[in-house]
């Protein structure tokens, strides 16, 4: 009896207040996180509303009014800029899928094989992301330029293969890296070949961190300026044809295709959100013998 009392004056005790000032330092934390979170996508917002806007003349700088006419004519009244988006795409799509190949090879090889100058090519994977752009874009130009290449799409795309293939590498790394071989031995004991094992266990496995590799080489290309800018010639890209416009006023089209771009973006990582938790929340079959 005196155990239930105890228990019953404990429970209908009042609850301590607490400090004020524990109060305010767990409220900080979420504050500072919504800021942060405002600060990345006011932009993106501001972007998408703008595709939006009725304007009268060449700048879309302030707020004039609502329309749809510019998304239900978005490829009517300017085709150096429908031109200069396939460009981008093009450039894009192919050394997205070059540098993903070659740079998820060249991540498996770095991880699981030991050969002479595997060391050295662990550091010079790393040189195109520390250099800066404007010096890649100048040596690329003097490269084309010694070697009597001229400029057009085709170097555009040479130049972002390079550059990209540095990002999948360590993009696959990461994902390697942490990869369980007990699994492909296993299957290899239950007899398959190699190419059988890469294909339904070790391919499915870290196919999260492959998309996501492609995903950041397709942003970083249809975004990159500096290294197109000194490799293009006469080509332009969607960047280029945006920087050529903003001196005169950029037309609310522009807007229009990159909240576009933004929303393609957005599919494809919620498309690996979606794979990671499927992997994760995966529970393994087991087969009774």
């Amino acid at each position: 009896m005196a155990a239930t009392a105890g228990t019953v004056s404990r429970a209908s005790a009042p609850e301590r207040p607490r400090p004020l000032m524990q109060r305010i330092g767990r409220a900080v934390l979420p504050a500072y996180t919504g800021l942060v979170v405002i600060y990345l996508f006011l932009p993106i917002v501001v972007m998408a509303v703008f595709g939006f806007n009725d304007i009268e003349g060449r700048f879309n700088f302030t707020w004039q009014g609502f329309t749809l006419d510019h998304w239900q004519n978005l490829f009517n009244r300017y085709p150096a800029l429908n031109q200069s988006l396939l460009n981008s795409l093009t450039v894009g799509i192919i050394s997205t899928l070059v540098a993903t190949i070659f740079g998820t090879l060249i991540g498996l090889a770095l991880t699981r094989y030991e050969f002479r100058g595997r060391t050295p090519l662990n550091l010079l994977i790393f040189l195109p992301i520390a250099t800066p752009e404007i010096v890649l874009g100048a040596s690329l130009l003097a490269m084309f330029v010694s070697a009597g290449i001229g400029r057009d799409l085709t170097t555009i795309t040479i130049a972002h293969i390079m550059f990209n293939i540095s990002f999948v590498v360590v993009t696959v790394r990461a994902r390697i890296a942490g990869f369980d071989r007990a699994l492909e031995e296993a299957a290899m004991d239950l007899g398959a070949d190699e190419w059988t094992t890469f294909r339904k266990v070790t391919f499915p496995l870290i196919f999260p961190g492959i998309l996501a590799a492609a995903l950041l080489a397709f942003a970083l290309s249809i975004d990159d300026f500096v290294i197109t800018q000194f490799t293009a010639g006469q080509t332009v890209t969607f960047p280029l044809w945006v920087y050529g416009a903003s001196r005169i006023g950029v037309p609310p089209q522009v807007n229009v295709m990159g909240t576009l771009i933004f929303f393609i973006a957005l599919v494809g990582i919620v498309l690996w959100v979606v794979l990671q938790r499927r992997e994760m929340t995966a529970v393994p079959t087991t087969v009774d013998h």
